[in-house]
């Protein structure tokens, strides 16, 4: 059985994103030739998509070891208190932290998931002690080290089914 498409994007559309998600340097004309379409029709539909939001941007990925921060961890961090101006205080102060890769204000008995990738051990600390246990809003911390990484199937696989 199909999923059914979300509103406003149809199969092609879809089988444009697949493409754009699986090559996303390939020119316009290198994606029409693969998705047997003219290359005008593929970029009127990559504006279309990113004028309604549908792509958000091209983002380049690193690789943290690479760049010399072989250490990643999540680290949870549960608030004392929940104002709106404490939380977003502290928002913008974490994505403002080098090292800092992503951070997840989230519902449950934490409140932010905070990811990073550092040189070693002591930077993870530091982090820790001079960039998120130093306001007054935080609690308590928790922090885990990242093993392994994986990108997940995404949003498109159960699209298409």
């Amino acid at each position: 059985m199909t999923a059914p498409h979300p509103p406003g994007v149809d199969e092609l559309d879809l089988r444009v994103l697949a493409a754009l998600s699986a090559r996303p340097e390939a020119p316009v004309k290198q994606l029409a030739a693969t998705l047997g379409i003219p290359a005008s029709t593929c970029a009127f539909r990559l504006r279309s998509l990113r004028s309604r939001g549908v792509i958000e941007g091209l983002r380049v990925e690193l690789d943290p070891a690479a760049l010399g921060a072989a250490v990643q961890a999540m680290i949870r961090v549960r608030l004392a208190s929940h104002s709106k101006s404490g939380v977003d205080a502290l928002f913008d102060a974490l994505t403002a932290t080098p090292g800092v890769l992503q951070v997840f204000h989230i519902a449950g008995a934490d409140d932010f998931i905070v990811h990073v990738a550092v040189p070693d051990a002591v930077a993870l600390r530091d982090i820790v002690l001079e960039h998120i246990t130093v306001h007054d809003v935080v609690r308590a911390t928790e922090t885990q080290l990242v093993f392994e990484r994986r990108q997940g199937a995404g949003i498109l696989a159960s699209l298409s089914r």
